[in-house]
């Protein structure tokens, strides 16, 4: 079954449906097939047909009564036909295919008496490795096809995949959607790793003007602990779309779209981690459904509910990005984390190939709620007073001291607003970018949510 698994991974990196097949005489493989019914332009052409016709050929002879077939995937109507022409002893298959299955799963065609011959049957041999070499492939065939079916908004801008190759430390696959209520057609790109059942899911939402890359030092921590890990783009960053125009982004529809991505998600026992934007924004989700959450990880972030005024150093970053709209994401990200290479630096620059696709990076600083009556600055308020008397999970609160904007005095009152919040991690060496020294943040989240 081993050397079937690898016909059936030649056939997949062809592009075909990786099925592998070997027949196996006394002991010695006689016959390979691998499955090409798309390359050869042949119907009949799948793995267990390609072997057996080999294995006619090598051994002169169409009857095979003292021969194994083993084969990566339960055959078919059309395999099992000629399996029993052939006259094979034996039929050892992987995984069982529900569909077509002619081995037991729809009909077993291999026992049936009114038949002349009947073949000896095993199943479930190595099912797994071949169900998720399926699975696997199936899965990049439909995220293939997803990429191909967004198009672009007029609207809306669209980073070249080109700007984002060689990324370092950022191997995880992408995943795409558009179909939400709330993007219109917006593409969203997210990462999605980890199993689907697994015990937590890690939420983990970035902030201005970073993307999903951020997360890169945390989630194979997160993984390792055995959880999911969910981490979106939000429109305007990353390798999701760029509106056009200033004004199409706005806090309520950011927060919307959010909200509409964790229900298609079906996310649950999830710990939201959040900074930044992705706290400004975060912090206002768990209310609406909150047996979703059962952790919170916060770093340099706050709620902004219009009725206090907002931080000097928030206000001072705001009048920079006022003055300096096109300021250099790299050079930013170089001088608060001396630690990071030049690489590292310039992938939060990728996303922003020239000013057209920087609305979002333009807008966000002024789109904090500053007023009682700002977009926001309600449904904020209303935040507070859940984290303040409803919440009941566990919350890690981890503070980058270095962080003149959303720094030590700003989580401090944080703390205040969330109920039953322990003492923070200080991370004496790290900014505004906790993420960029978030292992051992990380490590104390999985040792906590567990």
């Amino acid at each position: 079954m081993g050397l079937a698994l690898a016909q059936a991974r030649l056939a997949g990196a062809a592009g075909e449906v990786p099925v592998g097949a070997v027949v196996v005489h006394r002991g010695r493989v006689v016959g390979e097939g691998v499955n090409a019914p798309i390359g050869s332009h042949d119907p009949s052409a799948h793995a267990e047909m390609v072997a057996l016709r080999a294995a006619a050929q090598a051994l002169s002879n169409y009857r095979l009564e003292d021969c194994e077939l083993f084969v990566t995937l339960e055959p078919c109507a059309m395999c099992v036909g000629a399996i029993l022409h052939a006259r094979l002893k034996r039929v050892v298959f992987a995984a069982p295919d529900p569909k077509t299955g002619a081995a037991g799963s729809v009909i077993n065609l291999l026992g049936d008496k009114r038949l002349n011959h009947q073949t000896q049957l095993l199943g479930g041999v190595w099912a797994q490795e071949s169900r998720q070499l399926l699975q696997e492939f199936f899965q990049t065939k439909r995220r293939v096809a997803r990429m191909h079916h967004h198009p672009l908004r007029e609207d809306a801008l669209r980073t070249p995949a080109e700007a984002f190759q060689q990324l370092p430390g950022y191997p995880w696959s992408e995943h795409y959607i558009s179909d939400l209520p709330a993007l219109a057609g917006l593409r969203m790109h997210y990462l999605d790793e980890g199993p689907r059942d697994a015990p937590l899911t890690y939420l983990c939402l970035h902030g201005n003007p970073a993307w999903s890359y951020l997360y890169r030092k945390m989630i194979p921590v997160f993984l390792q602990g055995g959880a999911r890990v969910v981490a979106p783009d939000l429109i305007g960053f990353g390798k999701s779309d760029k509106l056009k125009k200033d004004s199409a982004h706005t806090f309520s529809w950011h927060r919307q779209v959010l909200l509409e991505f964790i229900e298609r998600l079906g996310l649950h026992r999830v710990v939201l981690v959040v900074q930044d934007w992705g706290g400004l924004l975060g912090l206002t989700l768990p209310m609406v459904q909150a047996s979703r959450y059962p952790g919170l990880l916060v770093m340099n972030t706050a709620l902004a509910t219009g009725d206090a005024p907002l931080s000097p150093g928030f206000l001072a970053w705001r009048a920079m990005c006022a003055k300096n709209p096109d300021f250099d994401v790299a050079r930013l990200f170089a001088r608060g984390n001396p630690h990071m290479s030049e690489a590292e630096c310039a992938a939060y620059n990728a996303p922003f190939p020239d000013r057209g696709y920087r609305a979002a990076l333009r807008v966000f600083a002024g789109m904090v709620p500053e007023f009682e009556d700002s977009d926001g600055a309600a449904v904020s308020r209303l935040a507070r007073e859940f984290w303040r008397e409803r919440w009941s999970g566990k919350t890690l609160m981890a503070i980058g001291i270095q962080d003149p904007v959303l720094g030590l005095p700003v989580m401090s009152a944080l703390r205040q607003d969330i109920r039953n919040c322990p003492d923070p991690m200080l991370l004496l060496q790290a900014g505004h970018f906790v993420q960029e020294h978030g292992e051992t943040v990380a490590q104390a989240a999985v040792s906590l949510f567990v």
